[in-house]
């Protein structure tokens, strides 16, 4: 399943094992309350739904990465006692509280919530000595001889064997006794999520176009190359506050989120173009259909003090005919979104152009050869388009 439709099964089980009957006694028993075992790639966003959940649900969360923990730091500290057995005192061993079920309580009494999730992230890539200790804790939901609080969700999260060689796989006995799900990486759900989070729009429509882009881990012999969902949302982050401060965005700056080459360069080219366009045409307000009439109409007063020196647009040009090469023989569906921002780069260049446009046909009618840099006067502009269409009729005809 993807990512959303796990958030919802964890939140049913949420109210399911927290619901009561009558009586006041759980609906579900205890002894029946599963942990529930997430297993997915990295980076697919498991961390960001439990925090979902507890915000949404109304309860506490306590989350630890079990690779940075030992023995210790889950079952506490031993320490030496002395009791009484058949009327003798003998030394025995006992533990200190364990630091999580510790964080349990902790967090009871500082926010005041009694139920939560306690959320074990990477619990199956866990040194040799701390894997029995999880093992009892998704079978009995325990450190040594310390129960995890009642009204307490466990709610583990690992990766598959292909995404880290480290991982331990979990025997029969463990497995029946947990809910085990396997989360898989969907774009449709996560722009669902980059939508409601402000997500940059240039990550957006990037990865509405190159959908196959979205996410990606291989291991080959001497690295490791990968795309995540997290290095999305962390490139967003720093794509916004490095245009508020005005830093240059570059390939390097991006190759340190998407760990991948080609699609770290293929990002960086995309957003030197969405850069250069977002704000002269209102690529984000066109996207979001919100395009206001001040925007058009300061852009139909585009700069016309010019000289007869030669403009390049070669690099504009070069990005249009790319897509359109791609496009080639068979429309394929899944490249529409390909064109999205050279089609608006287009019909800004015909709005611009408007109001001049019927001269420029008329004077190109009269003389086909008639200079360039003439006509440059005609249109008030250092382009102009001599076609007889406009984007309007070739939608009709089409």
């Amino acid at each position: 399943m993807n990512i959303q439709e796990a958030k919802e099964t964890i939140e049913k089980a949420l109210r399911a094992y927290f619901a009561r009957d009558e009586i006041g006694f759980p609906l579900v028993p205890l002894r029946q309350q599963r942990p529930i075992l997430l297993i997915g790639p990295p980076g697919i966003g498991k961390t960001a739904i439990m925090e979902q959940i507890a915000e949404e649900c109304g309860v506490g969360l306590v989350a630890y990465t079990m690779t940075h923990h030992t023995r210790q730091s889950a079952m506490g500290l031993p320490e030496i006692c002395t009791r009484g057995i058949e009327g003798k005192m003998v030394h025995t061993t006992e533990y200190t509280m364990s630091e999580i079920i510790a964080s349990i309580y902790d967090c009871m009494e500082q926010t005041g919530k009694k139920r939560g999730i306690l959320f074990l992230d990477e619990i199956n890539c866990v040194s040799e000595t701390l894997a029995p200790v999880m093992l009892q804790l998704l079978q009995d939901k325990k450190f040594g001889n310390q129960h995890i609080p009642d009204d307490w969700l466990i709610v583990a999260a690992g990766n598959p064997p292909e995404y880290n060689k480290s991982v331990r796989e979990f025997d029969v006995a463990t497995l029946d006794r947990v809910r085990k799900i396997e989360v898989l990486p969907e774009l449709s759900v996560w722009l669902s999520y980059a939508e409601k989070n402000q997500i940059h729009s240039a990550v957006t429509t990037y990865l509405m176009a190159h959908s196959d882009h979205f996410y990606s881990v291989s291991h080959e012999a001497d690295e490791k190359r990968f795309v995540t969902a997290r290095g999305w949302e962390d490139l967003s982050a720093v794509l916004k506050s490095y245009e508020i401060l005005h830093f240059p965005v570059d390939e390097a700056l991006i190759g340190q989120y998407l760990q991948e080459e080609k699609t770290a360069e293929e990002f960086s080219s995309y957003y030197r173009i969405y850069e250069k366009y977002g704000q002269d045409y209102g690529v984000e307000e066109i996207l979001a259909g919100a395009l206001s009439g001040k925007i058009m109409a300061e852009k139909q007063k585009m700069d016309a003090m010019w000289d007869d020196s030669p403009i390049d647009v070669s690099t504009e040009v070069n990005f249009i005919w790319s897509i359109a090469n791609k496009l080639r023989g068979t429309y394929q569906s899944d490249k529409y979104k390909d064109v999205i921002i050279p089609m608006v780069i287009i019909r800004r260049f015909e709005c611009a152009l408007a109001p001049t446009k019927q001269k420029v046909v008329d004077q190109f009618r009269a003389n086909p050869a008639y200079p360039a840099k003439a006509m440059y006067r005609v249109s008030g502009y250092q382009f102009y388009n001599t076609s007889e269409f406009d984007l309007a009729e070739l939608v009709i005809i089409s």
